[in-house]
């Protein structure tokens, strides 16, 4: 008899995360790790109305015309970028769904590709504390190099290891204030969708309050299992 021989999907991820909570940093070692392709909303119509597609050239229209541009756009374009051949390893979502019926629609076209949603995974913050993490950042005028209040400071005070620089710069939504309500709004716009999947029992949580690595192991145990 022969050994058993082990089949791996191609999973469709989607990853829900709050300002600061590091989402963009796991989605990237996540595609690095697995060969996932990162599916951004804004890149995906850029990229359509750059190639002018069918469904570019409509949300072209749209966006000339100074509106929004619609979820059967959207999920057209989706349509179109889950056909190329650089998805065939599997996709994270990232910026959609929004709302519980673009989920539902999700959904629907994923079911019409004899495909479907295999995991949510929500990165949890505490909020004071990323008000703290996030409020405290700067960085280097200069290069670039970030620092934090409290959690990285320059070894000299006032000037950058990396480069030398003596000038920092703070980006002026980054204070408390608006960290914060950045943070209620969204809590208050992800609630429905994370309870919709976790209705389908799709959601993963991930303490994202750990380091990053700590969190990296977490979200690569939850793609093993969902492509397998």
């Amino acid at each position: 008899m022969g050994a058993a021989t082990t089949t791996t999907r191609a999973p469709v991820l989607i990853l829900l995360g709050p300002p600061g909570a590091g989402k963009g940093t796991q989605a990237r070692m996540l595609a690095e790790a697995f060969g996932l392709v990162q599916l951004s909303t804004g890149d995906m119509l850029r990229e359509a109305v750059a190639k002018g597609t069918e469904a570019g050239r409509a949300a072209k229209s749209v966006m000339e015309a100074g509106e929004l541009v619609s979820d059967e756009i959207v999920l057209a374009i989706l349509r179109d970028r889950l056909d190329a051949p650089d998805t065939g390893r599997g996709v994270i979502l990232d910026g959609f769904p929004r709302t519980e019926a673009q989920a539902e629609a999700l959904d629907d076209l994923l079911a019409a590709r004899d495909g479907r949603v295999d995991a949510v995974i929500a990165l949890e913050v505490e909020d004071d504390a990323m008000v703290a993490r996030i409020s405290g950042r700067y960085t280097c005028a200069n290069c670039g190099e970030g620092y934090h209040d409290t959690n990285k400071v320059p070894a000299v005070a006032g000037v950058c290891d990396k480069c030398g620089g003596t000038e920092f710069d703070r980006r002026a939504d980054d204070n408390a204030s608006t960290v914060a309500a950045r943070l209620a709004a969204y809590h208050d716009q992800t609630a429905p969708l994370i309870a919709y999947y976790d209705r389908r029992g799709v959601i993963q949580r991930v303490d994202a309050m750990q380091d990053i690595g700590a969190v990296a192991t977490a979200l690569n145990r939850i793609v093993e299992s969902a492509r397998r």
